[in-house]
């Protein structure tokens, strides 16, 4: 709730580094299966990081935001595939791309009927070991199974994306 990010000399139980760049609270984290790195979520934005030195790499961006709804990020998973989940309070759900950070899908995740729209959130999240299925946990008490869009194209599910040097600033 401090707002940092404290990487641990497990050894020795001391505090190696203290990470200050989030304004608010972090929420969740998630380590990259196969990398040295790691990713924070805050309500307000995500931040990679690099391991053990905890160098900051990146922040993620998408349309919308952080959610694109509002809401907190409250899970988020990664898999070799380099895709990040954010799972949020008021169901919005994320994918992301590791390598540069930007958000190219966003779902909302429906409640169970009879369920009230508060209970639409997400509240844990991981992928299977194949890292092909997401694994949802949710505040309508039902468990998720995700897979990917086998029919999806890119005309489909089109993306309006651009590196932030070549986006005109107004």
């Amino acid at each position: 709730m401090d707002s940092t990010v404290r990487l641990w000399d497990l050894a020795s139980g001391k505090t190696m580094t203290t990470l200050t760049h989030h304004k608010k609270s972090v929420r969740v984290m998630a380590l990259h299966p196969t990398e040295f790195t790691f990713a924070t979520a805050s309500p307000d934005n995500i931040k990679q990081w690099k391991c053990p030195e905890g160098q900051f790499m990146r922040n993620f961006e998408g349309p919308g935001g952080v959610t694109g709804g509002g809401g907190i990020v409250n899970a988020m998973a990664v898999n070799a595939d380099n895709v990040v989940f954010t799972g949020s309070d008021n169901g919005a759900m994320g994918f992301w791309d590791w390598k540069s950070g930007h958000k190219f899908q966003r779902l909302d995740s429906l409640v169970q009927p009879g369920s009230l729209d508060s209970e639409a959130g997400i509240v844990c999240a991981e992928f299977d070991k194949t890292g092909l299925r997401l694994i949802t946990g949710e505040a309508d008490k039902r468990i998720k199974i995700w897979k990917e869009d086998d029919q999806a194209t890119p005309e489909t599910h089109a993306l309006d994306w651009k590196p932030l040097f070549l986006r005109k600033r107004y």
